[in-house]
């Protein structure tokens, strides 16, 4: 009879504090999700307003948009190429990030030839020196 009481305390005192400590970590809340942004990873160029660049109409961009022709990089504009252009509509901000001076936010206004993909232009003054960099990241910039 003893054998069976000691046995029975020893069951209670191991078992008991081992099924709390299962109970206490299954009702723990769990944390959030955090939803992450991921970047499209782009090739970045530059271009300036001029027919060798762009087409006849070097002050109008394909969204119809006209350019200061004597400071058109006040505009913050890039052209995007077309398999972006599914992505992002025109007038939609974007964000660039790795790409030194050019980082910022930048208004999509014009479109590249189909040629390229994955791709993006930011329009400079004609006086600034043209620049390409690979692998920059391009965040769509959400209205609030």
């Amino acid at each position: 009879m003893i054998k069976r009481t000691t046995i029975l305390i020893v069951l209670v005192f191991v078992f008991i504090p081992f099924e709390c400590t299962i109970q206490n970590f299954e009702t723990k809340p769990k944390a959030e999700k955090v939803d992450e942004v991921i970047p499209d990873i782009v090739t970045l160029t530059t271009y300036s307003v001029s027919e060798a660049q762009t087409d006849s109409t070097p002050l109008i961009t394909a969204s119809g948009f006209k350019l200061n022709a004597t400071n058109p990089k006040r505009h913050r504009i890039i052209a995007v190429s077309r398999d972006l252009k599914r992505k992002y509509k025109f007038g939609q901000k974007v964000r660039i990030e790795g790409a030194g001076k050019y980082n910022g936010i930048y208004t999509i206004r014009d479109l590249m030839h189909h040629r390229w993909k994955k791709k993006i232009d930011i329009l400079i003054n004609p006086s600034d020196n043209h620049t390409k960099l690979r692998k920059i990241k391009m965040f769509r910039v959400e209205k609030k």
